[in-house]
């Protein structure tokens, strides 16, 4: 998928009403399965989940103020933000000061709308921009929220690109908020962007690449607490959000902060500007895969990280403030990524004493006439010296400061000449 394609996925999904469960989030769903397949799990009201319990479902139709003429001054059918996440059912009249209280605004950011959720206390509310209830008078005000809170389900959908080996790349990403283009919009059209390149190469890749597609916190617990048998063959996991704000690339390593796919990511980014921030127990879902229960090399992908930018979790983070650019280039970023956690080995050198005689081999012979000749002179040098069954070809990729591709071309070569060999895992 081009940039221009994510990003209309991301314009497609962005009217849909989203929250942690319902109607909303289905649908999301069923468009992001037009691209990917996807496998749709349920898990009802009431089910107990770790130390957590699935909520009740909610859904809304429609809701609204209205002043004495009739007129709607807090529309939902403007912006789905307007409404707090998870409002009971209203229907009423009330004054200004009796509303005051369930209304949220910004005053700093005025013609911005606010996203609020109250998804485990059962209240209502409103959220409007501070110019709008500056302009309101004393009422009364007819006030409707047409939704439902009942027993329902939880909705979680997977899409698995089969491997090789058992061992999975997990990427996930959130389904739960609702207009907002960045957080989380922009992750799910990456993380299918990433899916449908990876089911379209050519032969299976050595891992197993799951993708979920899930809300916030109650999602990645209810996974977890389905999966927990087999959660030991995730070999790396990223959590995807914020991906196509026109800022850098920010990675928050996992809590164990070393591990293979904090290496393989900060390897990637390394000639790019980008940031890499230590683990937090607070964030996006890396923080219920890196519970120390299960401690799971999880890390974190984002372009400007939450809360970092003026639009974050306001109506200001619509789809123009994605680019199709910036999207483009979390996609790579990624690709570039698996390209790493696919081609890192551990080698044995077979001619470990002195350098063996790469000419009459045809090795040097075969690099005659490339631009990057020496670099790639260079990078079988460095395999050779390093494959002691010890150090990985990232592991020589962080050594040495050479492209990681540079020295998975070398170590082909030398495999095919017969001077090294594949540890086994």
């Amino acid at each position: 998928m081009t940039g221009a394609e994510l990003h209309a996925l991301v314009e497609r999904l962005y009217p849909l009403c989203r929250s942690i469960t319902g109607d909303g989030v289905r649908a999301t769903l069923e468009i992001v399965g037009e691209h990917v397949p996807l496998e749709i799990t349920e898990v009802p009201t009431g089910t107990e989940v770790l130390d957590w319990t699935v909520p009740k479902e909610w859904n809304i139709r429609d809701a609204y103020v209205k002043d004495a003429t009739g007129r709607r001054v807090v529309d939902f059918r403007e912006s789905n933000l307007h409404v707090v996440g998870y409002s009971v059912p209203v229907s009423g009249t009330y004054s200004l000061a009796e509303l005051r209280p369930r209304l949220h605004t910004l005053p700093e950011q005025p013609d911005l709308i606010p996203y609020r959720t109250g998804y485990y206390a059962e209240t209502w509310g409103f959220c409007l921009r501070q110019s709008t209830l500056e302009a309101l008078d004393e009422g009364p005000y007819e006030v409707l929220i047409d939704s439902t809170l009942q027993d329902g389900s939880l909705t979680i959908a997977e899409h698995v690109v089969p491997g090789r080996t058992e061992e999975e790349v997990v990427i996930s990403c959130h389904t739960c908020h609702p207009s907002l283009a960045n957080d989380n919009l922009a992750g799910i059209a990456v993380a299918t962007g990433l899916a449908r390149r990876l089911a379209g190469q050519r032969g299976r890749p050595r891992f197993t690449y799951r993708f979920l597609f899930m809300p916030g916190t109650i999602g990645a617990i209810t996974w977890l607490a389905l999966n927990r048998e087999r959660v030991h063959r995730i070999a790396h996991g990223l959590t995807l959000a914020c991906a196509g704000d026109p800022g850098s690339l920010t990675y928050k390593r996992s809590r164990r902060g070393d591990a293979g796919i904090d290496r393989a990511v900060t390897h990637v980014l390394k000639d790019r500007p980008h940031d890499v921030l230590p683990f937090s127990p607070y964030g996006y879902d890396e923080r219920q895969f890196c519970s120390p229960g299960f401690n799971l090399p999880f890390g974190s992908l984002t372009r400007t990280p939450y809360a970092g930018y003026p639009e974050y979790h306001t109506s200001g983070d619509n789809p123009n403030f994605v680019t199709p650019t910036a999207l483009a280039d979390t996609l790579e970023t990624l690709w570039q990524v698996t390209r790493v956690l696919e081609g890192d080995r551990t080698l044995l050198n077979l001619s470990p004493y002195g350098e063996p005689q790469l000419g009459r081999r045809g090795l040097y012979g075969s690099l005659g006439g490339r631009s990057d000749t020496k670099q790639a002179q260079m990078a079988m040098l460095w395999v050779l010296n390093l494959s002691d069954g010890e150090h990985s070809l990232l592991d020589i990729a962080q050594r040495s400061d050479m492209p990681f591709a540079a020295l998975e071309d070398a170590a082909q070569a030398l495999l095919a000449a017969g001077l090294v060999k594949e540890m086994a895992c």
